[in-house]
């Protein structure tokens, strides 16, 4: 009896270190779907950049080329807070796993003091913590480079209002 009710709450208490894994998991897929974003927006940045190097009848080359610039740096940090956040994923996760071998090994074997899991399952949450305050980072991040594109879109088309207004102001 005592066997069992001991196998029960080794495996009760691998279970949190459990779902702990499996979150860390679906973060690390969602945040690498934003990485992948990142280097598909960088890919289309350095086509535009291409296209307005090679074209000379490209209509106001000097404001794109700034907002080309701009976007890139951004796309550059964002790069960077994806990767440290991504490292802190996968350190919690490989923590977790650690913590749920050392469970199993000092259930089994008595290898480990009992608070090394417990160490390793408060590092390894510390790490998910900070993961996601860069996580919220790089969002925001996101969030103002999108907007400051959609202000630099409007001024292009403020631009091509005011050329149109010109050349119907000439031909009257």
């Amino acid at each position: 009896m005592q066997d069992s009710l001991n196998a029960v709450s080794v495996l009760s208490s691998m279970i949190t270190p459990a779902v702990l894994i499996s979150a860390s998991a679906t973060l690390i897929f969602s945040t690498s779907a934003r990485l992948a974003r990142i280097v598909d927006r960088v890919r289309d940045l350095m086509k535009s950049i291409e296209h307005l190097s090679s074209s000379d009848n490209i209509d106001f080359p000097e404001d794109r080329r700034r907002e080309f610039d701009r976007q890139l740096a951004i796309q550059t940090r964002r790069s960077r807070l994806i990767q440290n956040s991504l490292t802190s994923f996968y350190l919690s996760l490989s923590l977790f796993v650690g913590s749920t071998v050392t469970i199993g090994l000092r259930a089994g074997f008595r290898v480990f003091p009992l608070w090394v899991p417990n160490l390793l399952g408060i590092i390894g949450t510390l790490f998910l913590f900070y993961a996601c305050v860069v996580l919220i980072a790089e969002t925001r991040l996101a969030l103002r480079s999108v907007r400051s594109e959609m202000q630099f879109v409007l001024a292009l088309r403020e631009k091509y209002q005011q050329r149109r207004i010109q050349k119907e102001n000439e031909q009257i």
